[in-house]
């Protein structure tokens, strides 16, 4: 798993139909100094997570399988949202 920031989102009008009624989230992985790493991402969001939020990601056929296909066009999804970091 990794943690992220929600830091957007995504309406797109045009799109796999696997990801429709999917809510996207543009999320900006982070290590735990919460620093950013790598590249932002889009993320199908199982959780209601906003704008500002710390969370909690899995990915490939793991974020898949969140879905009713497992053939879905998700790479990324939001399956947590972080209350606190304690270290």
């Amino acid at each position: 798993m990794l943690m992220a920031k929600v830091v957007g989102s995504v309406v797109s009008t045009q799109k796999d139909e696997t990801l429709v009624g999917k809510k996207l989230m543009i999320i900006q992985p982070i290590n735990a100094e919460r620093q950013d790493i790598r590249f932002q991402q889009v993320a199908a969001d199982t959780v209601g997570a906003g704008i500002g939020d710390y969370v909690l990601l899995t990915s490939g056929s793991s974020a898949r399988k969140l879905f009713s296909t497992p053939s879905d066009a998700v790479d990324y999804a939001i399956v947590g949202i972080i209350d606190t970091f304690d270290f």
